[in-house]
């Protein structure tokens, strides 16, 4: 498992991203003392429909007030989304350390260190007791897993008995061949599609 979670941070690995949005919010004239969260939103969600499809779920599943944890939370785009418009306290976890790094600074650089944490941690083993979240959000993140059953079976040990799981993700459509390069994966190493009827097997049990 270390030597597939040392691929999927190297697939993702971006040295000096923090550096690098600051950079780009000077050519755009931004005053780097008034950040505001609009400021990075083009940037901070990699997944597909980016923020829009964030606040889509939030609305539908009525997240005000919870405790949250995003895992793959990439540089905190939904987490810090789900701090400052529904007052959530959210915990992000990640393999990569450029993300977190990165996602705490840009939670600092717009003032929601407060209420948003960012951990360097694997999906399969989530660094908390049982129960401690009332969601768990998870965006993109299961085509780089393949022990799905664990995954999943951490999500469920870490929330509440009436937790919720709001995943927005990508299946494979029956047993069609992917054809690679992705966004998520350079080839088949480190890619681990699943399918829906997969997916819904392994949360019925």
């Amino acid at each position: 498992m270390e030597h597939l979670n040392t691929l999927v941070e190297n697939h993702y690995h971006t040295p000096g991203l923090y550096e690098d949005i600051l950079k780009r919010l000077g050519e755009q004239r931004v005053d780097i003392d008034n950040v505001n969260r609009e400021h990075i939103a083009a940037v901070d969600e990699f997944h597909v429909r980016g923020a829009e499809v964030s606040r889509e779920l939030a609305i539908e599943m009525g997240l005000d007030d919870l405790l949250v944890l995003d895992v793959g939370c990439g540089i905190g785009g939904p987490s810090r989304m789900l701090s400052a418009d529904y007052n959530c306290r959210v915990t992000g976890i990640d393999l990569s350390h450029e993300f977190i790094r990165t996602a705490s600074a840009l939670s600092e650089l717009v003032g929601l260190q407060d209420k948003t944490e960012f951990i360097q941690a694997s999906a399969l083993e989530l660094p908390f007791e049982n129960g401690s979240f009332d969601v768990v959000w998870t965006q993109h993140v299961q085509m780089n897993i393949s022990d799905k059953a664990k995954f999943y079976s951490e999500i469920n040990r870490v929330l509440t008995d009436k937790g919720k799981l709001i995943y927005y993700d990508i299946f494979r459509k029956n047993g069609e061949d992917v054809n690679y390069p992705v966004p998520w994966a350079n080839d088949a190493s480190v890619s681990f599609l699943g399918t829906t009827t997969n997916m819904n097997q392994i949360l019925q049990e």
